[in-house]
């Protein structure tokens, strides 16, 4: 398998489905010509022609709004919002148009369209470019969303995400950008909803996605070396969510560290957490913990933005306390 790096693998997937399905198409903000303002698109334009790949004014509601759209007419549009936190400029088109058409038209019609959107969490972008807003979008029936936390998954889940009939909201993390991983060769999918084991562990799991996979490793490893065999489920996906995954890991382990970039305050680890105490109770042998930026918006500076977000030794420390307290 070759390694390569996050946006690669973005690039390739895009590539590869323009290359498969005619009816696929990519438009957003500088996606042409300058290859998208992060490197995603780079190329695209050249080898599939404007009509395919194409420049937008800057306004996410008609971008998002055109999509929905042209996803109901017979093409499977993939547009790219460049921050997360712009997301909010197309809430309306994105949860009372694409999220309820098949149900408004008792599936007479879908909106089989793919927004990417990156997350600058922990690249000092500040408040209104470091947001992440996982639990809005999971909230709404109808909408799916997958956050992947590999280059692997990457491209397998956006694969994946323009191939489903449904609109998809692919979470890329700035973060992750130019990290590298093997990628399989070939059509590489990533099934929709299914989380994987990224590491495998008898004493607590420790659920996580995207950027705060890797911290949430970085602990397991740390863990490791105190005795302590920590569990960890990449989720890959937030909506529809691997419930059967994670009730099967807490039945072996009892114990359940939940580790996010989003605030815990109505956060998406709340779902989680709420799992565990319903359908898992049974098998919990210690509290739920998550782990968690506070509930304030990101600060810019550096130091204090490596303080906002939890590392990997302060979900370490919170697995080490939950041990130790059901340990008394």
């Amino acid at each position: 398998m070759p390694t390569v790096k996050y946006w690669q693998a973005v690039n390739s997937a895009l590539r590869e489905e323009l290359e498969r399905d005619a009816s696929v198409v990519v438009f957003g903000e500088d996606v042409g010509k300058p290859g998208g303002p992060f490197g995603a698109t780079r190329g695209l334009q050249e080898q599939f022609g404007p009509a395919r790949v194409r420049d937008t004014p800057l306004s996410e509601a008609s971008i998002v709004g055109a999509a929905v759209g042209a996803a109901m007419t017979g093409l499977r549009p993939v547009v790219e919002v460049m921050f997360f936190d712009f997301i909010t400029l197309a809430m309306d088109q994105l949860v009372n148009q694409a999220a309820k058409v098949r149900f408004m038209s008792g599936g007479a019609l879908t909106a089989p369209m793919v927004v990417r959107v990156l997350c600058g969490a922990g690249r000092g972008s500040g408040p209104q470019h470091s947001q992440s807003f996982e639990s809005w979008l999971a909230h709404v029936p109808g909408l799916h969303v997958v956050a992947p936390g590999t280059p692997a998954d990457a491209k397998g889940l956006l694969k994946a995400a323009i191939r489903s009939d449904d609109p998809v909201i692919v979470l890329d993390s700035s973060r992750l950008w130019v990290s590298r991983g093997e990628v399989p060769d070939g059509d590489h999918l990533t099934p929709i909803g299914q989380a994987r084991i990224a590491r495998p562990g008898r004493d607590l799991t420790i659920v996580s996605w995207s950027w705060a996979l890797s911290r949430a490793l970085e602990a397991a490893e740390e863990l490791a070396g105190t005795g302590i065999e920590a569990e960890v489920i990449d989720l890959r996906s937030l909506n529809p969510l691997d419930e059967r995954l994670v009730l099967d890991s807490l039945s072996r382990t009892g114990r359940l560290v939940i580790a996010h970039d989003a605030a815990a305050s109505y956060g998406p680890g709340a779902e989680i957490a709420a799992l565990a105490a319903g359908a898992g109770f049974q098998h919990l042998r210690a509290p739920v913990v998550r782990v968690t930026p506070p509930f304030a918006p990101a600060p810019f500076p550096a130091h204090l933005e490596r303080s906002f977000y939890p590392q990997g030794a302060d979900v370490a420390s919170a697995a080490r306390s939950l041990m130790r307290g059901e340990d008394g």
